[in-house]
């Protein structure tokens, strides 16, 4: 069990821009076929995949229907979550679900709003999760396919060496806004939701 995260996206990087070798350049093109998959409510296997974040999150509780108020525990907006993938698409809840299992405590101390002084209304943890995955994709030109910030440089020379380098960049980053929330004791209002998830 994980108590941090630690992995190499936290470390400096080295180097002088990407290598065009064929295993970067493929996972490349796997991850941008990932972010063109919108969250398809009638698709059995997008319902599978939020069935597995709920018991993921709450191993002990029952499954709720895809439509109930107690989606909205788990920080979704509204009682049916599927409309709050628009921006972030499935990539968002792939991205969640590997948090979950990936560093289960770092998760479930997010998720639960376990630590530091919260405010009585807290951003809303699954919203704030594809937020969050909207966010990378557009800070890293992902969907351009240009790569030319330095921030996108370096994520292909992290891509390189591991294949699961957004879903870690993933986590590392729900675990700083986290922390920004907390020393900056922000409120529910002060959440942003990008125009884009709302669209």
């Amino acid at each position: 069990m994980d108590s941090t995260i630690s992995h190499p996206v936290t470390e400096p990087l080295l180097g002088n821009g990407p290598r065009e070798d064929k295993s970067k350049v493929e996972r490349l093109r796997l991850l941008r076929q990932r972010l063109d998959v919108p969250y398809d409510c009638s698709s059995v296997k997008h319902q599978d995949a939020l069935k597995e974040l709920w018991r993921l999150a709450y191993p002990n509780r029952q499954l709720p229907p895809l439509k109930s108020d107690l989606w909205k525990e788990m920080g979704w907006q509204n009682s049916d979550p599927s409309t709050d993938f628009r921006a972030g698409g499935f990539m968002s809840l792939e991205n969640l679900i590997y948090f979950a299992r990936k560093y289960p405590d770092s998760f479930h101390r997010l998720l639960h709003k376990a630590e530091g002084k919260r405010a009585e209304w807290e951003y809303p943890f699954a919203a704030g999760g594809v937020n969050i995955s909207y966010m990378l994709v557009q800070m890293l030109d992902l969907q351009s396919g240009k790569m030319s910030t330095k921030a996108a440089v370096h994520f292909v020379q992290l891509l390189e060496d591991d294949e699961s380098a957004f879903d870690n960049l993933f986590c590392v980053a729900f675990q700083v806004l986290d922390s920004q929330w907390l020393a900056r004791q922000a409120s529910y209002m002060e959440f942003y939701v990008s125009t884009g998830v709302k669209q």
